[in-house]
């Protein structure tokens, strides 16, 4: 099955790879030679259950989708500037599926594409330059992406946080300067909405300009599973347009049903963006990705004359696979699934929770959760070093997660869209003997899962 070793593929990588291109467990990284559905396989065909592969998004390697692109391969691959039934179907399906207002598609390869399009659209219509983004906030690899990043440009190395770039407060309602412990619920919302209006009236003041954008994830991932408080994004959407700017809805991790409810997470607060950005889960693994936005920021666009062309970008093949993914989430209505199995997982978290101090949150909606860990629930106070015991754990009986957060304390739970009932018990079971084990609560010093060896350092 394998073409190499492990040891021997890992040296080449070590050997014409860039150093900072970091693999999932780096002292014991796992070689994956296939999958289907919710499962990976290693070179000596271990199954992994794997609950953090948003890519995958109606599963691995699906039939329908790998037929879709595999026949449309034989047939044509070309760019889009000759005339295709594919790429119009898909923009029309798409844009079915948003508001009436969005109603015009740009088609790109990334989701990182799709966001350096979103800002680029926003400064021409806008004619201004600074950018609203949230504290760790991460939008895409790309140099204009990395700089609106909190994620990233934060870090040791970073490049720091440019003149135009405005961190609005993380709206996180469990650790968050506005949480639940110092201040009732239904005021929540109000007072992060507010951190953005003073954000608008500062650059009006300091610079006598208006906004470009806020740019928002929709359901906050790398800033570690953040459910946005009821109306946030009602009241920051208004303050935003009443200083010239536009509203950016980044949908690249948690669109395309992911929340159960709806196909789009934004549509969780009742509003309406101005740009919408859509990838990863597009193409279910092939690189494809869209911008939606207004017909009035589109005309914006032409007006300059300069024409826009992305070689790849709603090629046949990256549509006819996108067609398929859409296919295949209405045919087996994954979206409903998402919904009856995120609750059901949620549930049986839920009462982990209870049972365990570590434990300090649990949120999420639809296949989208994320568990803070803690060192108890009174402080509060982040425990990234438990957080990085039980992802090792876990892969070692052969369940993926990820950690991700400001503090690197919450695991994420974001799996393929077929993750079943099944599964979620199969998760939860592990994670309780691990946490027992973690807790001391256990001995389960014989399993050789739980072997006492030095833990890895986390990385993404």
């Amino acid at each position: 099955m394998e073409k190499m070793s492990k040891g021997d593929t890992l040296a080449m990588r070590n050997k014409y790879i860039g150093k900072s291109c970091q693999l999932f467990f780096r002292q014991d990284p796992l070689k994956v030679v296939r999958a289907q559905g919710q499962y990976m396989y290693d070179e000596k065909d271990k199954a992994y259950l794997d609950c953090i592969n948003n890519v995958a998004h109606v599963g691995h390697c699906h039939p329908k989708v790998v037929e879709a692109g595999c026949k449309q391969m034989k047939l044509l691959y070309t760019n889009n500037r000759y005339l295709h039934d594919n790429i119009v179907i898909c923009a029309k399906r798409l844009i079915e599926t948003m508001p009436k207002d969005l109603n015009t598609c740009f088609f790109v390869n990334s989701g990182s594409e799709a966001n350096d399009l979103a800002i680029r659209l926003a400064q021409i219509h806008t004619g201004n330059k600074d950018i609203i983004a949230f504290e760790g906030a991460y939008h895409g690899h790309l140099t204009s992406l990395i700089d609106i990043s909190h994620y990233k440009f934060s870090l040791p190395g970073g490049t720091g946080q440019k003149d135009h770039v405005h961190l609005a407060s993380l709206p996180d309602t469990y650790r968050g300067k506005y949480n639940t412990l110092e201040y009732k619920e239904e005021d929540i919302s109000h007072l992060y909405a507010q951190d953005v209006k003073e954000i608008c009236q500062t650059v009006k003041n300091e610079k006598n300009a208006g906004i470009c954008a806020f740019i928002h994830e929709s359901l906050v991932s790398c800033g570690g599973q953040v459910i946005l408080p009821r109306n946030y994004l009602k009241e920051t959407y208004q303050h935003v347009r009443n200083h010239g700017g536009v509203c950016i809805a980044d949908e690249v991790q948690v669109g395309f049903g992911r929340t159960g409810k709806h196909w789009w997470a934004f549509e969780l607060q009742n509003v309406v963006p101005d740009i919408v950005t859509i990838g990863k889960p597009m193409g279910n693994g092939h690189p494809v990705a869209a911008v939606i936005t207004t017909k009035r920021i589109a005309e914006s666009f032409e007006a300059t004359g300069v024409e826009y062309f992305n070689t790849y970008g709603g090629n046949p093949v990256s549509c006819a696979i996108a067609n398929a993914v859409m296919d295949v989430i209405e045919d087996e209505r994954l979206m409903e699934n998402a919904c009856i199995v995120g609750e059901y997982l949620k549930k049986r978290c839920m009462k982990l929770k209870g049972k365990y101090s570590v434990i300090g949150d649990v949120r999420g909606i639809g296949l989208f959760l994320g568990i803070e860990i803690v060192e108890n629930k009174t402080n509060r106070k982040p425990n990234p070093e438990a957080a990085t015991l039980i992802h090792k754990w876990m892969k070692e009986h052969h369940i993926l997660l990820s950690v991700d957060g400001l503090e690197k304390n919450v695991i994420k739970i974001k799996p393929p869209m077929v993750f079943s009932e099944e599964n979620a018990d199969e998760v939860v079971s592990t994670l309780d003997r691990v946490l027992a084990r973690l807790e001391g609560s256990d001995d389960l010093s014989k399993d050789n899962g739980f072997a006492d060896s030095g833990c890895p350092e986390m990385n993404k």
